[in-house]
Protein backbone atom coordinates (compact mmCIF):
# COMPACT_ATOMS: atom_id res chain seq x y z
CA UNK A 1 0.00 0.00 0.00
CA UNK A 2 1.26 3.38 -0.84
CA UNK A 3 0.45 5.90 2.33
CA UNK A 4 -0.17 9.11 1.17
CA UNK A 5 -1.05 12.56 2.86
CA UNK A 6 -3.16 15.31 1.69
CA UNK A 7 -2.43 19.05 2.25
CA UNK A 8 -5.56 21.69 1.73
CA UNK A 9 -9.43 20.38 3.04
CA UNK A 10 -10.94 22.92 0.51
CA UNK A 11 -12.97 21.87 -2.53
CA UNK A 12 -10.09 20.37 -4.64
CA UNK A 13 -8.00 18.37 -1.52
CA UNK A 14 -11.75 17.20 -0.56
CA UNK A 15 -12.42 16.11 -4.25
CA UNK A 16 -8.73 14.41 -3.94
CA UNK A 17 -9.50 12.82 -0.86
CA UNK A 18 -12.44 10.78 -1.98
CA UNK A 19 -10.84 9.65 -5.13
CA UNK A 20 -7.31 8.82 -3.31
CA UNK A 21 -9.54 6.90 -0.45
CA UNK A 22 -11.22 4.75 -3.18
CA UNK A 23 -7.62 3.95 -4.86
CA UNK A 24 -7.22 0.04 -4.03
CA UNK A 25 -3.31 0.21 -3.28
CA UNK A 26 -3.80 3.54 -1.11
CA UNK A 27 -3.85 3.92 2.28
CA UNK A 28 -4.70 7.39 3.42
CA UNK A 29 -2.11 8.21 6.87
CA UNK A 30 -2.67 11.95 7.09
CA UNK A 31 -4.95 15.29 6.43
CA UNK A 32 -3.86 18.57 7.51
CA UNK A 33 -5.59 21.56 7.49
CA UNK A 34 -5.40 25.28 9.12
CA UNK A 35 -9.81 24.68 9.44
CA UNK A 36 -10.49 22.66 12.82
CA UNK A 37 -14.30 22.43 11.53
CA UNK A 38 -13.25 20.62 8.38
CA UNK A 39 -10.58 18.37 10.29
CA UNK A 40 -12.79 17.27 13.23
CA UNK A 41 -14.92 16.15 10.99
CA UNK A 42 -12.52 14.60 8.59
CA UNK A 43 -11.35 12.82 12.37
CA UNK A 44 -14.50 11.97 13.64
CA UNK A 45 -16.48 10.92 10.68
CA UNK A 46 -13.82 9.25 8.55
CA UNK A 47 -11.07 8.00 11.45
CA UNK A 48 -8.14 9.58 9.13
CA UNK A 49 -5.68 11.60 11.49
CA UNK A 50 -5.55 15.20 11.34
CA UNK A 51 -3.18 18.31 11.32
CA UNK A 52 -2.30 21.51 11.54
CA UNK A 53 1.07 21.71 10.84
CA UNK A 54 2.63 19.36 7.84
CA UNK A 55 5.75 18.84 9.40
CA UNK A 56 4.43 17.15 12.31
CA UNK A 57 1.97 15.75 10.01
CA UNK A 58 5.40 13.81 7.82
CA UNK A 59 7.03 12.55 11.52
CA UNK A 60 4.34 11.30 12.90
CA UNK A 61 2.39 9.50 9.66
CA UNK A 62 5.22 8.99 7.25
CA UNK A 63 4.06 9.29 3.76
CA UNK A 64 4.96 8.14 0.67
CA UNK A 65 3.24 10.91 -1.01
CA UNK A 66 1.30 14.34 -0.32
CA UNK A 67 -1.19 15.45 -2.05
CA UNK A 68 -1.20 19.67 -1.99
CA UNK A 69 -4.37 21.20 -3.13
CA UNK A 70 -3.73 25.38 -1.77
CA UNK A 71 -3.68 28.98 -2.67
CA UNK A 72 -1.38 29.20 -5.28
CA UNK A 73 0.72 31.38 -3.07
CA UNK A 74 1.56 28.31 -0.80
CA UNK A 75 2.79 25.68 -3.36
CA UNK A 76 6.53 26.65 -3.52
CA UNK A 77 6.92 26.12 0.40
CA UNK A 78 4.59 23.48 0.88
CA UNK A 79 6.07 21.32 -2.24
CA UNK A 80 10.08 22.11 -0.95
CA UNK A 81 9.26 21.35 2.39
CA UNK A 82 7.60 17.59 1.20
CA UNK A 83 10.79 17.06 -1.47
CA UNK A 84 13.19 17.65 1.20
CA UNK A 85 11.16 15.16 3.39
CA UNK A 86 11.78 12.57 0.57
CA UNK A 87 8.15 12.34 -0.28
CA UNK A 88 6.28 12.11 -3.39
CA UNK A 89 4.42 15.08 -4.49
CA UNK A 90 1.15 15.51 -6.40
CA UNK A 91 0.55 19.33 -7.03
CA UNK A 92 -3.07 21.53 -7.69
CA UNK A 93 -2.20 23.89 -10.93
CA UNK A 94 -0.56 26.16 -11.33
CA UNK A 95 3.32 24.96 -10.00
CA UNK A 96 4.25 28.18 -9.01
CA UNK A 97 3.49 32.14 -9.32
CA UNK A 98 7.10 32.50 -9.95
CA UNK A 99 9.00 29.92 -12.74
CA UNK A 100 12.30 30.12 -10.71
CA UNK A 101 10.61 28.38 -8.01
CA UNK A 102 9.02 25.65 -9.95
CA UNK A 103 12.52 24.77 -11.27
CA UNK A 104 14.03 24.81 -7.68
CA UNK A 105 11.35 21.91 -7.05
CA UNK A 106 12.39 20.34 -10.18
CA UNK A 107 15.92 20.28 -9.76
CA UNK A 108 15.25 18.92 -6.03
CA UNK A 109 12.70 16.18 -6.53
CA UNK A 110 15.02 14.93 -9.95
CA UNK A 111 17.85 14.89 -7.03
CA UNK A 112 15.84 12.96 -4.90
CA UNK A 113 14.02 10.83 -7.47
CA UNK A 114 10.70 11.63 -6.18
CA UNK A 115 7.71 11.56 -8.57
CA UNK A 116 6.84 14.21 -9.18
CA UNK A 117 3.26 15.79 -10.93
CA UNK A 118 0.80 19.22 -11.16
CA UNK A 119 -3.06 18.90 -11.14
CA UNK A 120 -3.25 19.56 -15.10
CA UNK A 121 -6.26 17.15 -15.87
CA UNK A 122 -7.56 17.81 -19.31
CA UNK A 123 -4.13 16.01 -20.38
CA UNK A 124 -5.95 13.22 -19.33
CA UNK A 125 -8.95 13.79 -20.82
CA UNK A 126 -9.30 11.09 -23.75
CA UNK A 127 -10.69 13.63 -27.07
CA UNK A 128 -7.16 15.78 -26.08
CA UNK A 129 -5.26 12.81 -25.95
CA UNK A 130 -7.15 11.92 -29.32
CA UNK A 131 -6.17 15.18 -30.44
CA UNK A 132 -2.43 15.00 -30.15
CA UNK A 133 -2.04 11.70 -31.36
CA UNK A 134 -3.43 13.07 -34.42
CA UNK A 135 -1.50 15.74 -34.62
CA UNK A 136 1.75 14.11 -34.07
CA UNK A 137 0.66 11.35 -36.48
CA UNK A 138 0.16 14.20 -38.87
CA UNK A 139 -3.85 13.80 -39.69
CA UNK A 140 -4.19 17.58 -41.12
CA UNK A 141 -0.58 17.82 -42.31
CA UNK A 142 1.81 20.98 -41.25
CA UNK A 143 0.09 22.22 -38.65
CA UNK A 144 -0.14 26.48 -39.44
CA UNK A 145 -2.04 27.32 -36.44
CA UNK A 146 -3.57 26.74 -33.01
CA UNK A 147 -6.06 28.21 -30.75
CA UNK A 148 -6.97 27.36 -27.62
CA UNK A 149 -10.05 28.60 -25.52
CA UNK A 150 -11.86 28.58 -22.21
CA UNK A 151 -14.80 30.18 -20.85
CA UNK A 152 -16.81 29.85 -17.59
CA UNK A 153 -18.53 31.78 -14.59
CA UNK A 154 -16.23 32.30 -11.63
CA UNK A 155 -16.28 35.92 -11.27
CA UNK A 156 -19.81 37.21 -12.35
CA UNK A 157 -20.43 40.19 -10.09
CA UNK A 158 -18.23 42.54 -8.48
CA UNK A 159 -17.33 40.83 -4.74
CA UNK A 160 -17.09 42.29 -1.12
CA UNK A 161 -15.80 39.29 -0.05
CA UNK A 162 -12.09 39.01 -0.17
CA UNK A 163 -10.86 35.53 -0.76
CA UNK A 164 -7.25 34.41 -2.02
CA UNK A 165 -8.38 34.15 -5.66
CA UNK A 166 -9.29 37.40 -5.68
CA UNK A 167 -5.93 38.70 -4.55
CA UNK A 168 -2.73 38.65 -7.25
CA UNK A 169 -0.35 37.70 -4.69
CA UNK A 170 -2.20 34.97 -3.48
CA UNK A 171 -3.95 33.49 -6.77
CA UNK A 172 -2.85 35.42 -9.42
CA UNK A 173 -6.38 35.68 -11.20
CA UNK A 174 -7.96 34.14 -14.20
CA UNK A 175 -4.30 34.30 -15.82
CA UNK A 176 -2.65 31.95 -13.35
CA UNK A 177 -5.66 30.13 -12.00
CA UNK A 178 -8.04 29.15 -15.33
CA UNK A 179 -5.66 30.64 -18.20
CA UNK A 180 -3.20 28.17 -17.28
CA UNK A 181 -5.28 25.12 -17.97
CA UNK A 182 -5.00 26.54 -22.11
CA UNK A 183 -1.69 27.50 -22.03
CA UNK A 184 -0.87 23.71 -20.63
CA UNK A 185 -3.57 21.75 -23.06
CA UNK A 186 -1.74 24.00 -26.07
CA UNK A 187 1.72 22.73 -24.95
CA UNK A 188 0.49 19.15 -24.80
CA UNK A 189 -1.36 19.08 -27.90
CA UNK A 190 1.43 21.15 -29.85
CA UNK A 191 4.53 22.58 -28.10
CA UNK A 192 5.65 25.65 -26.39
CA UNK A 193 5.48 28.26 -28.54
CA UNK A 194 9.06 30.52 -28.82
CA UNK A 195 7.38 33.58 -27.86
CA UNK A 196 4.25 35.92 -26.88
CA UNK A 197 3.78 37.99 -29.36
CA UNK A 198 1.15 40.16 -27.51
CA UNK A 199 -1.17 39.98 -24.38
CA UNK A 200 -4.12 41.42 -22.67
CA UNK A 201 -5.26 41.25 -19.05
CA UNK A 202 -8.59 43.02 -18.87
CA UNK A 203 -11.02 42.95 -15.95
CA UNK A 204 -14.69 42.59 -15.61
CA UNK A 205 -15.75 42.35 -11.78
CA UNK A 206 -12.02 42.23 -9.90
CA UNK A 207 -10.32 44.86 -8.96
CA UNK A 208 -6.94 43.32 -8.03
CA UNK A 209 -6.67 40.74 -10.62
CA UNK A 210 -7.70 40.64 -14.71
CA UNK A 211 -10.74 38.35 -15.58
CA UNK A 212 -10.22 37.99 -19.12
CA UNK A 213 -6.93 37.10 -20.98
CA UNK A 214 -5.98 37.39 -24.67
CA UNK A 215 -2.77 36.28 -26.03
CA UNK A 216 -1.12 35.72 -29.23
CA UNK A 217 2.18 33.29 -29.67
CA UNK A 218 4.97 32.67 -31.93
CA UNK A 219 6.12 29.22 -32.59
CA UNK A 220 8.97 27.57 -34.85
CA UNK A 221 8.90 27.76 -38.52
CA UNK A 222 6.36 30.52 -38.38
CA UNK A 223 3.08 28.41 -36.66
CA UNK A 224 0.99 30.79 -35.01
CA UNK A 225 -1.13 30.93 -31.95
CA UNK A 226 -4.23 32.42 -30.02
CA UNK A 227 -5.17 32.09 -26.47
CA UNK A 228 -8.56 33.29 -24.70
CA UNK A 229 -9.59 33.08 -21.45
CA UNK A 230 -12.66 34.41 -19.31
CA UNK A 231 -13.66 33.52 -16.46
CA UNK A 232 -16.61 36.22 -16.39
CA UNK A 233 -18.29 34.58 -19.18
CA UNK A 234 -22.33 34.19 -17.64
CA UNK A 235 -22.96 32.22 -21.12
CA UNK A 236 -21.33 29.38 -19.73
CA UNK A 237 -22.64 27.20 -16.73
CA UNK A 238 -19.08 25.57 -16.34
CA UNK A 239 -15.68 25.80 -17.57
CA UNK A 240 -15.65 24.78 -21.46
CA UNK A 241 -12.27 24.50 -23.16
CA UNK A 242 -11.88 24.31 -26.78
CA UNK A 243 -8.23 23.45 -29.09
CA UNK A 244 -8.81 23.95 -32.38
CA UNK A 245 -5.62 23.07 -34.55
CA UNK A 246 -5.42 24.15 -38.03
CA UNK A 247 -3.37 22.70 -40.79
CA UNK A 248 -2.57 22.37 -44.64
CA UNK A 249 -4.79 19.63 -44.83
CA UNK A 250 -7.68 20.37 -42.38
CA UNK A 251 -8.34 20.90 -39.27
CA UNK A 252 -9.39 19.65 -35.33
CA UNK A 253 -12.10 21.12 -32.79
CA UNK A 254 -11.80 19.54 -29.78
CA UNK A 255 -13.67 19.75 -26.64
CA UNK A 256 -14.24 17.63 -23.64
CA UNK A 257 -16.80 15.89 -25.46
CA UNK A 258 -16.10 15.61 -28.89
CA UNK A 259 -13.50 15.90 -31.50
CA UNK A 260 -14.64 17.06 -34.82
CA UNK A 261 -11.54 16.08 -37.62
CA UNK A 262 -11.94 18.83 -40.86
CA UNK A 263 -10.15 16.66 -44.11
CA UNK A 264 -10.03 18.41 -47.18
CA UNK A 265 -10.95 17.54 -50.34
CA UNK A 266 -8.88 14.36 -51.65
CA UNK A 267 -7.26 13.97 -47.98
CA UNK A 268 -7.79 10.65 -45.68
CA UNK A 269 -6.40 9.22 -42.36
CA UNK A 270 -6.57 6.49 -41.05
CA UNK A 271 -10.37 5.53 -41.13
CA UNK A 272 -11.21 8.79 -41.57
CA UNK A 273 -12.50 10.42 -44.83
CA UNK A 274 -12.17 14.09 -46.44
CA UNK A 275 -15.18 16.13 -44.69
CA UNK A 276 -16.45 16.00 -41.31
CA UNK A 277 -15.91 13.50 -38.64
CA UNK A 278 -16.59 13.72 -35.28
CA UNK A 279 -15.27 11.07 -32.10
CA UNK A 280 -16.87 11.22 -29.11
CA UNK A 281 -15.56 11.32 -25.11
CA UNK A 282 -17.69 7.70 -24.79
CA UNK A 283 -14.92 6.09 -27.14
CA UNK A 284 -12.15 7.26 -26.25
CA UNK A 285 -11.86 7.71 -22.18
CA UNK A 286 -10.26 5.13 -20.67
CA UNK A 287 -11.61 3.39 -17.43
CA UNK A 288 -10.54 4.63 -14.29
CA UNK A 289 -10.26 3.15 -10.59
CA UNK A 290 -13.31 5.29 -9.46
CA UNK A 291 -15.18 8.18 -10.92
CA UNK A 292 -15.75 11.50 -9.57
CA UNK A 293 -16.40 14.70 -11.33
CA UNK A 294 -14.89 13.44 -14.69
CA UNK A 295 -12.62 10.29 -15.37
CA UNK A 296 -9.62 12.83 -16.18
CA UNK A 297 -9.57 13.22 -12.34
CA UNK A 298 -8.85 9.90 -10.96
CA UNK A 299 -6.77 9.06 -14.25
CA UNK A 300 -4.30 12.00 -12.83
CA UNK A 301 -4.41 10.37 -9.43
CA UNK A 302 -4.24 6.72 -10.64
CA UNK A 303 -1.04 7.45 -12.72
CA UNK A 304 0.77 9.48 -10.13
CA UNK A 305 0.35 6.24 -7.43
CA UNK A 306 1.13 3.86 -10.89
CA UNK A 307 4.70 6.31 -10.89
CA UNK A 308 5.51 5.99 -6.82
CA UNK A 309 5.02 1.53 -7.41
CA UNK A 310 7.05 1.70 -10.32
CA UNK A 311 4.79 0.84 -13.12
CA UNK A 312 4.61 4.21 -15.18
CA UNK A 313 7.68 5.37 -16.88
CA UNK A 314 6.73 8.80 -16.43
CA UNK A 315 4.54 10.62 -15.52
CA UNK A 316 2.36 12.72 -17.78
CA UNK A 317 2.17 16.21 -15.95
CA UNK A 318 5.35 16.73 -14.28
CA UNK A 319 7.58 20.18 -12.54
CA UNK A 320 9.37 20.44 -15.61
CA UNK A 321 6.11 20.52 -17.72
CA UNK A 322 4.42 22.86 -15.52
CA UNK A 323 7.44 25.07 -15.37
CA UNK A 324 7.79 25.71 -19.01
CA UNK A 325 4.11 26.56 -18.39
CA UNK A 326 4.71 29.10 -15.63
CA UNK A 327 7.62 30.48 -17.96
CA UNK A 328 4.65 31.40 -21.00
CA UNK A 329 2.29 32.29 -17.97
CA UNK A 330 5.21 34.86 -16.86
CA UNK A 331 5.34 36.36 -20.06
CA UNK A 332 1.87 37.09 -21.18
CA UNK A 333 1.57 38.89 -17.53
CA UNK A 334 4.82 41.33 -18.16
CA UNK A 335 3.43 41.86 -21.64
CA UNK A 336 -0.05 42.75 -20.07
CA UNK A 337 0.78 45.17 -18.09
CA UNK A 338 2.70 47.16 -20.48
Amino acid sequence: MVKVALIGAGKMGLSHFAIISAHPEVEVVGVCDSAAFLTSAITNQLGVKTFKDAKKMYKESKPDAVIISTPNSTHFELAKEALEAGVHVFLEKPLCLDPQQGKILSEIAARNNLVNQVGYHNRFIGTFQETRRLVEAGCVGEVYHIEGKAYGQVVIRPKTGKTWRSKKSEGGGCLHDYACHVVDLMNYIYKTPSKVRSAQLQSIFSADIEDAVFASFDYDAGVTGYLEANWSDQSYRKMSTTITVYGKKGKIVTDRQELRVYLSPGNTFEELQDGWTSKYITELQKPVNFYMRGEEYSAQLDQFIDGISGRSVAVETNFATATATDHIIESIALLGKG
